[in-house]
């Protein structure tokens, strides 16, 4: 199947680029709400589905014996921007296990937050993997070895007690096969899976509903998305698409961006999980479509609806900062 074009960029009101995808939203029994392309698709999920690798955090008691609250949580499911406020939450979090950055093994980068970069640069610093957008992530599966009494040397590799804990649950959430030959090797270097976009909606309708879930699980699964949903500074940052998405309607709506343009989301009040892809990886289009889709689902509130309509028209500006253009949803989007 050829995924519609579900995002075009226009320039001078010309079509000057266009993006192609597919969506999926499911509730949590697995019956359709929507479907746009290819839904049986299988993708990296990668970072959007945080939420769920945080499971075993909760799961095993590590997140309570540690005394960690919804930023904590926020953070355990975060692709941060790298802003002081993030850098010193996950060594706060690390200290708690007695450890620190250096226990890390994410890798390092530059924060992606441009003045968080400019001022680490001007006082002769250099980025750490407590600058990773994934250190909060990190930091909770250290903190789940630590209180398990699990060596964490070598905590990111396939096999390691900690990413089969995050296997399992990657697997009992989504219903989809991880196994060795769809799977691949993450920017943070712990193994990702292959999964197809439906189980994806349909797990993250289970993970704001818990239905399907044993009782423990669906407590922890709603825990991990309402401390996202009540702190969304510490999911993204400064400007990013996640914050203020959720910040738009408090308590309402769940959002994760991935890599590669992906995106997974949900409405809990509706019971209903997203999961999309932009085909050519873009995230420009992603955030369109997350948008766009969220503001369908939510028609029924319309003044919500058009703020979260309006936030899926991206205006481009050129090097003067004056609108030239606009990236907008494509007729199939809106359909």
């Amino acid at each position: 199947m050829t995924n519609p074009v579900l995002v075009e960029v226009l320039r001078g009101g010309i079509v000057e680029s266009a993006h192609r995808g597919a969506v999926a939203v499911f509730d949590a029994a697995g019956r359709s709400v929507l479907e746009i392309g290819d839904v049986e698709q299988p993708v990296f999920p990668r970072s959007a589905v945080k939420a769920i690798q945080a499971l075993p955090l909760v799961e095993s008691g590590a997140a309570d014996a540690y005394g960690f609250g919804n930023k904590e949580l926020a953070l355990a499911c975060a692709s941060h921007g790298g802003e002081p406020v993030h850098v010193d939450l996950a060594a706060a979090m690390l200290a708690r296990a007695g450890l620190d950055g250096g226990a890390l093994e994410c890798g390092s980068h530059w924060p992606s937050h441009q003045d968080s970069t400019l001022a680490l640069a001007r006082a002769g610093g250099a980025p750490n993997d407590l600058h990773n957008n994934c250190s909060g992530k990190h930091s909770g599966f250290l903190c789940t070895c630590r209180h398990l009494g699990i060596g964490h040397r070598g905590y990111v590799a396939a096999g390691h007690r900690s990413q089969e804990m995050v296997r399992d649950a990657m697997q009992g959430v989504t219903g989809a096969a991880h196994e060795q030959a769809n799977s691949g090797i993450d920017g943070c270097s712990i193994p990702t899976y292959a999964v197809p976009l439906k189980n994806l909606a349909v797990g993250f309708a289970k993970m704001l509903t818990g239905q399907g879930f044993s009782p423990s699980r669906a407590a922890a699964a709603r825990r991990l998305t309402a401390a996202c949903m009540a702190e969304p500074f510490y999911v993204a940052g400064t400007g990013r698409a996640d914050t203020r998405l959720m910040q738009t309607a408090p308590g309402r709506i769940f959002v994760k961006i991935g890599a590669e343009g992906v995106y997974c989301a949900g409405v809990p009040e509706l019971g209903f999980g997203i999961a999309l892809k932009a085909g050519d990886g873009g995230e420009r289009a992603a955030e369109v479509m997350v948008a766009s889709v969220l503001g369908r689902l939510l028609e029924g509130d319309e003044a919500l609806s058009k703020r979260l309509s309006g936030m899926a028209r991206t205006p481009i500006l050129n090097r003067r900062g004056v609108e030239v253009g606009v990236a907008r949803p494509a007729e199939a989007l809106l359909a």
